[in-house]
């Protein structure tokens, strides 16, 4: 079973001042360079396993073939042109049947765990969410039967992103779908964010 799971990190290549654009206006392009870095090692390493395929989603495209960045063993191929929706529906022209859980690399709190709680949501439903607390969503998976192109690229249709809508927009184009929804985690876009990451308990 495990070789028709795959589990896709989007991730953008840590150069400076490209990353983490929002929170290097509170913190400093520099800090928020290597909080990206080191969250997005972190990650792959923890979410790393045989239990599934892990391939990463780059951008630029160009460093899907010579970055050197994540020293974890996994695929790899650019996320494509186009706006988020059309680069998250990409890996299934790759997989079309696969069950295929996408995540993003820079929400520090992503434990194994929650990916393995996403792919046993998937035996019997359709669509998974994990819920962000911003309103978007960290993780999003698909079952076999709607990893489809025309399904995923219906899904992300006319999806407000980067806002408090994501989530709500994407779950209303999933018509006929069973969905389950999973662990909300927090992802660190501004300084608001990270203070509350950093902050203890």
């Amino acid at each position: 079973m495990t070789t028709k799971r795959r589990l896709v990190v989007f991730l953008r290549a840590p150069q400076r001042g490209a990353v983490k654009t929002r929170l290097a206006r509170g913190i400093g392009a520099a800090a928020a360079w290597r909080f990206y870095r080191d969250t997005t090692r972190a990650v792959l390493r923890r979410v790393a396993t045989p239990r599934w395929q892990t391939w990463l989603a780059v951008t630029p495209d160009s460093f899907a073939r010579r970055g050197r960045f994540w020293d974890v063993r996994a695929g790899r191929f650019g996320q494509g042109r186009g706006d988020l929706g059309r680069r998250m529906a990409a890996p299934a022209f790759r997989w079309p049947g696969a069950e295929i859980v996408i995540v993003g690399s820079d929400i520090p709190g992503i434990e194994q765990r929650h990916i393995a709680e996403a792919f046993a949501a998937l035996e019997n439903h359709d669509v998974v969410f994990g819920p962000a607390t911003d309103g978007g969503y960290w993780l999003v998976g698909f079952a076999r039967r709607w990893s489809r192109p025309s399904a995923m690229r219906r899904l992300f249709r006319d999806v407000r992103w980067s806002s408090d809508q994501a989530l709500a927009d994407t779950c209303r184009n999933a018509v006929g779908a069973r969905v389950a929804l999973v662990t909300t985690l927090s992802d660190v876009d501004t300084i608001e964010d990270f203070a509350a990451w950093r902050r203890p308990g």
